[in-house]
Order: C-alpha cells, then sequence, then structure tokens
C-alpha cells in the first residue's frame, strides 16, 4: 500500500522560500499524476500544483509565477518550491497521488 510523507514545512517571514518534500512509498509513482494541495483554517482544501507522469504543469492562479512543481521519478519524490511566500500562503500541505489517501501533510506559515 502506497504512504505519502510531506516534509519542508516551517515558519518563514513574508518574501521567503521554502522546498516541501512528498515521498511516496511502494510502486506507481512514476506512472501517476502528483499534486500539492492546501488547507488554510476554515477554508476548504485547494490545489495549488499538479504534475502528470510525463511532466505536464499546471498551477493555481494565486501560486503562478512563485511556486515550483517537480518530481524525480528514481527517488518517488514530489517538490514544491515555494518563493515569494506571502501570509495568504499559510495553510497545511498535502500531496496527492490518485487513489492513495493522504498523509498527514507538512504545516508552513508565513509571518513576521
Amino acid at each position: 500500500q502506497v504512504q505519502l510523507v510531506e516534509s519542508g514545512g516551517g515558519l518563514v517571514q513574508p518574501g521567503g522560500s521554502l522546498r516541501l518534500s512528498c515521498a511516496a512509498s511502494g510502486s506507481g509513482f512514476s506512472s501517476n499524476e502528483m499534486g500539492w494541495y492546501r488547507q488554510a483554517p476554515g477554508k476548504q482544501r485547494e490545489l495549488v500544483a499538479i504534475i502528470t507522469s510525463v511532466g505536464f504543469i499546471n498551477y493555481a492562479d494565486s501560486v503562478k509565477g512563485r511556486f515550483t512543481i517537480s518530481r524525480n521519478n528514481a527517488k518517488n519524490t514530489v517538490y514544491l518550491q515555494m518563493n515569494s511566500l506571502k501570509p495568504e500562503d499559510t495553510a497545511v500541505y498535502y500531496c496527492k497521488m490518485p487513489g492513495v489517501s493522504w498523509g498527514q501533510g507538512t504545516q508552513v506559515t508565513v509571518s513576521s
């Protein structure tokens, strides 16, 4: 059974950067699209970025030009490079593979 483990969150000042990682155990990573989602307090979970198995990428309008999603199939890992962070980026960030349960997520807090 595939499990997803997110890491790399933390507290950062506005304008700062963080790099999130999501490691997938088991098989099937390279043939699946992978997504990053986030959920802020009191809000619904929303899609941040998605990368398909062949590398097509799409971003939410709110993060275009600031966030970059990438994947390393040899390491079964998907990344989210977040630059120019804003307080409104504060949320728990999750990665997702189709058919796999949500992981615990990683908290990102942007505050001065």
